[in-house]
């Protein structure tokens, strides 16, 4: 026997957010999610998200993120300004998500670090978990921890800092503002790490 529970209304109140969508068709949109905003609802952060603004912009999204996170196939942070796919469709969402897991679809980063880096090239291959010393952040840790790589190229360098070219190959959380702490050239402008 299997018993299907009543679909439960949103709870998410759509808000008239503007939004810089630079490519919208039936089945998906992109759209360049500034600094500051978050991405969906979560505890300290109910309004003025991307979904609330997502809400009052589309009549449809792909429901496969649940209620809380209609839409949303990928995320990222709060403090970073980036491009973000947004699925109307389950099948879109499913199609995407496959790409990413599958890694034909990739997503590149810029950053500006402090510091001067030296090596032109390089790869950070190092877990990533939970810190035992500040459970808000992230840390490069060897138990309870799942395996985070990031690549990055240099493509300029200044007196102080160094801007980057970063590749992900995993989404671990605040994984590029962790990994590049640890090798002691944190984002500029993160106060977190």
């Amino acid at each position: 026997d299997v018993i299907i529970p009543p679909a439960v209304k949103s709870k998410i109140k759509p808000e008239k957010i503007k939004l810089n969508i630079v490519y919208e068709d039936r089945n998906l949109l992109v759209v360049n999610k500034p600094v500051g905003m978050v991405v969906h609802p979560a505890p300290g952060s109910k309004s003025k998200t991307l979904v609330n603004a997502l809400l009052a912009h589309c009549k449809n999204l792909s429901g496969i993120g649940g209620i809380l996170k209609p839409g949303i196939v990928h995320r990222i942070d709060k403090d970073v300004s980036g491009l973000l796919v947004v699925a109307k469709t389950d099948r879109a969402h499913r199609e995407l998500a496959e790409q990413f897991r599958e890694k034909t679809a990739s997503r590149v980063y810029y950053a500006v670090v402090k510091g001067v880096v030296q090596l032109d090239n390089g790869i950070i291959d190092l877990p990533i978990g939970r810190s035992i010393r500040d459970r808000k952040k992230m840390a490069v840790v060897f138990e309870r921890s799942r395996e985070a790589l990031t690549k990055y190229k240099v493509l300029e360098r200044f007196t102080d800092y160094t801007l980057l070219k970063v590749q992900i190959k995993t989404g671990r959380k605040h994984q590029i503002r962790c990994h590049m702490s640890y090798i002691h050239h944190p984002v500029a402008g993160d106060k977190m790490y």
